[in-house]
């Protein structure tokens, strides 16, 4: 539990560091599109690394993984789409969506059953 709450903690100060990022460094550089793109990116990172820390403190087991590569793949993707424009990463976006989404759900049953998952 410990570990994830740690990784939790340097997840969130990364979207910290990736919000302020964009918006003393990225503004000048990125076209308007793009700079929402890396925001909601920076966003997503900060409400999953919330999560990550939740699920850690609830003990599940599956969901601080799943959140962090979906952190990863989602948000990751989005900093390099807004960087570098559409390319290869636009499909890992869903993929890391879809992670995302089964952290949460992993976080449900292990609330209902009451037991790690």
């Amino acid at each position: 539990m410990r570990l994830w709450l740690g990784i939790a903690a340097v997840n969130g100060a990364l979207a910290v560091a990736a919000g302020a990022f964009a918006a003393h460094g990225l503004r000048a550089h990125l076209a308007p599109d793009m700079l929402a793109v890396w925001e909601t990116g920076a966003r997503y990172h900060m409400y999953h690394a919330l999560a990550m820390g939740l699920a850690a403190l609830a003990g599940s087991r599956w969901s601080p993984l799943l959140f962090l590569a979906g952190i990863v793949l989602f948000s990751g993707s989005l900093y390099g789409l807004a960087l570098s424009g559409p390319g290869w990463l636009g499909p890992v976006t869903p993929l890391g969506g879809a992670l995302l989404i089964a952290g949460w759900v992993c976080l449900a049953i292990s609330s209902f059953l009451k037991k790690p998952v």
